[in-house]
């Protein structure tokens, strides 16, 4: 392989494009995507346009005709997604051993069945860590091995690869070139601080995703205003302050209504990110939730990402949350794209 030739990428489920922005950061040009949800694929192509997206159900036929036109017979370098698992996230199973039952959970046989048609050199699949013990993943895995693929896989921590935020993933690797490896992370912390404490004022701001916050009543201001700064929680409120459905015992989770730290990692930016009733999401210091660019930039997002403004908070906190931090994605394609390289370079 020439030394300038490019490798190439399909992104599955490419949500609002944190996956592909990681692959292209590490050098891939991805020729394709796929997503379900329209707003998230409204958000994918404001960013992406060069990208031939398709917008419909990866379970719909005619998206591997398309994918397959798109490769016109080359060879495809790389397959990479991150398919909705949601029965098997910690929030869904309430830390309990067993899955929910989803529809979504068996997508990951979709996905190979991807692998089976489009026969990449590469591949690279990130889940929710509770997957792993999951049959059909363990069947995935049988059956990429069957195909020729070197497996490694293991759950690692966003938060040792450049990304200000504790959030686990388990990572996915294969190749048919020779043995491939989950690229390591390290010890260098990217605080809160780092990620959103040079921003301006949301109210001088001329970015709109700034602007979006959450609004709220004037009691629950009141409440907020009384959190401490710089990592306070529900927990340190007066009891006349505290809501009544948080006064039963192992009712909700602690970090509700919690303030993120300034030179800290901060929580799982998660689909409720606009919501301080969903998680540690409140402002170190301002009497607010963080904004719709905050919690972008604390999944590593770049400063200048569109998102759409004529969506509800709703969607956008959603595909926010649910998308793969672009640095760890850059890290991890960068570790297969070098991989590759080595194999493929005359």
């Amino acid at each position: 392989m020439n030394k300038n030739h490019t490798l190439n990428a399909i992104d599955l489920f490419s949500g609002c494009g944190g996956l592909t922005e990681g692959l292209k950061q590490a050098g891939f040009k991805v020729i394709a995507a796929v997503e379900i949800d329209k707003d998230a694929a409204k958000c994918y192509a404001l960013n992406h346009p060069e990208t031939n997206l398709i917008v419909k159900d990866i379970r719909d036929i005619s998206v591997l005709r398309e994918l397959k036109n798109k490769l016109n017979g080359t060879q495809l370098h790389l397959l990479a997604g991150c398919p909705p698992c949601q029965g098997f996230s910690s929030i869904r199973r309430r830390n309990k051993k067993y899955s929910s039952p989803d529809e979504r959970n068996k997508l990951i046989i979709d996905f190979l069945k991807y692998v089976k048609e489009l026969n990449p050199l590469a591949i690279m699949l990130e889940n929710v860590p509770g997957i792993i013990n999951y049959y059909l993943f363990k069947k995935l895995v049988k059956e990429l091995i069957k195909l020729g693929y070197h497996i490694d896989y293991k759950v690692v921590n966003v938060k040792n690869y450049k990304v200000p935020q504790r959030r686990k993933r388990l990572v996915l690797l294969g190749s048919k070139l020779g043995e491939i490896t989950v690229s390591n992370g390290n010890d260098e912390i990217i605080t809160v601080r780092d990620a959103i404490g040079s921003l301006e004022s949301i109210n001088q701001t001329e970015d709109p995703i700034h602007k979006i916050v959450a609004h709220h009543t004037k009691r629950i201001q009141n409440i907020i205003k009384r959190i401490p700064q710089d990592g306070g929680s529900r927990k340190d409120l007066p009891k006349r302050y505290i809501l009544e459905c948080h006064k039963k015992n192992n009712v909700g989770f602690n970090d509700i209504y919690g303030r993120l730290r300034w030179d800290k990692e901060s929580s799982t930016i998660t689909g409720g990110c606009l919501n301080p009733s969903k998680g540690r999401f409140l402002h170190p210091e301002e009497n607010r939730c963080i904004s719709a660019r905050e919690a972008a930039l604390l999944q590593t997002f770049p400063r200048n990402y569109k998102f759409p403004t004529d969506i509800s908070k709703t969607s956008l906190a959603l595909m926010i949350g649910n998308a793969l931090p672009p640095k760890f994605s850059e890290i991890q394609s960068k570790n297969i794209y070098n991989h590759l390289k080595v194999y493929l370079n005359d």
